[in-house]
């Protein structure tokens, strides 16, 4: 018999797994104009489990009891404000079916994927802001909360609330469908998709709330996501391939990236018996299979990056190779990001005297790692010059790890100065 803990998590794990099924098939079915509709029967079917669970214990087939909640819940709402035959039906005006036969909601497991593929080339459209795209793909395609949602962009509930809605609005006032593209379409579309997984994974890889080095749920999803694409056949393309071998390198290191009271591990010191080789193994799978078409897109070279960093040992010519694969990436893609891990990996290849001067031109005062990099450079010429720019770094590091990792760094020179 299960605990009301026990209930109480597997509703948890349920949300977090079916909520964005759920919106997607009923958002599919009625149109996108009415996703917050769909949102607010999820919430409730989920509200009526917790309630029902709690009292008459769980139910033989717990997904099957929510989806069955569900669609009762969608086609009573519907039907009662006659949204359906007043405006549903003729706004789909795809058949004189839709129009006059009583509306069907689908659960089946190809339905689901098809929703939610719609759903995510839909939530990515370009009509709609950047972060605004994050948060509305964390909300209708992950499942997450907005308390969740505003941790993760280290904010208020007020700010995601607004982010939201206007992100809703665009979409109904564009009217936004929920259907994939075109094949000529996809191409340009994908790439869109792809960058909002690319961003969510490193929302989660490089976690800006204040208590977190990761947010692993977070790179979960964006793999999930990843994954979803690559069994469809028009996403399933070599810069997709390449995206999710670069999620699985990354994601191989995260028990070595933290110590066991969540503060932050340095490449460097990073204990790679703690590298997970069946992750490796799996990036390095997605990446052969990206090898197969013609174009070199930035994820293929992140991605070898990435995996060069899963090598052992520390040579200088796995850095010069690093700096090969980065000056690649610097012509294909430019960003002030790219061009100091750039940097970093000239200053491990070649050694400080040469990295020190690219260093100073990027000039990028307001980013922590640009005075981390350039303390790392100064620290065996230059002692003071070092220590001044860590406290430079200690101003514009976000979240208390960065904070305390500094600090330690700081504490380190300042004895060695004395």
């Amino acid at each position: 018999m299960p605990t009301p803990a026990d209930t109480r998590l597997l509703l948890k794990q349920l949300f977090q797994q079916e909520f964005s099924k759920i919106v997607a098939v009923i958002s599919s079915r009625y149109g996108l104009a009415h996703v917050e509709i769909a949102e607010d029967l999820v919430s409730d079917t989920f509200l009526t489990a917790t309630e029902h669970w709690s009292t008459h214990g769980l139910p033989p087939h717990p997904t099957a009891w929510l989806y069955t909640v569900a669609k009762q819940k969608t086609l009573a709402y519907f039907r009662r404000e006659k949204i359906y035959t007043h405006k549903v039906a003729p706004a789909l005006t795809a058949t004189a079916e839709s129009a006059t036969t009583s509306p069907e909601i689908d659960f089946s497991p190809q339905y689901i994927r098809d929703s939610q593929l719609k759903m995510l080339f839909a939530v990515c459209t370009p009509l709609i802001a950047g972060e605004a795209q994050i948060a509305l793909a964390l909300r209708v395609l992950c499942g997450f909360g907005i308390d969740e949602i505003a941790s993760a962009f280290l904010t208020n509930k007020e700010t995601i609330n607004k982010r939201l809605v206007r992100a809703k609005a665009k979409l109904r006032a564009e009217g936004v469908r929920m259907e994939l593209p075109s094949e000529a379409e996809v191409a340009d579309r994908l790439d869109r998709v792809l960058h909002i997984i690319y961003l969510l994974f490193n929302e989660g890889y490089y976690s800006r709330t204040q208590d977190e080095v990761i947010r692993r749920e977070l790179c979960w999803e964006a793999m999930r996501l990843a994954v979803f694409l690559t069994e469809h056949e028009l996403t399933n393309r070599p810069e997709t391939q390449a995206l999710l071998a670069l999620m699985c390198f990354h994601a191989s290191r995260f028990d070595a990236r933290q110590t066991a009271d969540g503060g932050i591990v340095l490449y460097g010191q990073q204990d790679e018996n703690k590298w997970d080789t069946d992750l490796i193994a799996q990036g390095i799978h997605y990446l052969e299979r990206s090898a197969s078409g013609n174009v070199v897109s930035p994820y293929h070279l992140e991605a070898r990056i990435a995996q060069l960093h899963c090598l052992p040992g520390d040579g200088p010519d796995k850095w010069e190779s690093i700096l090969q694969l980065h000056n690649h990436l610097l012509v294909l893609q430019y960003s002030p990001a790219a061009a100091l891990n750039r940097t970093y990996a000239l200053y491990r290849a070649r050694g400080a005297t040469e990295a020190l001067p690219e260093a100073r031109k990027l000039r990028l005062e307001t980013n922590h790692f640009y005075w981390v990099l350039l303390a790392e450079l100064l620290q065996h010429t230059d002692l003071p010059d070092a220590i001044t720019c860590l406290k430079r770094a200690l101003e514009h590091a976000r979240t208390t790890p960065e904070q305390q990792l500094i600090r330690e760094r700081i504490r380190q020179l300042a004895k060695r100065e004395d």
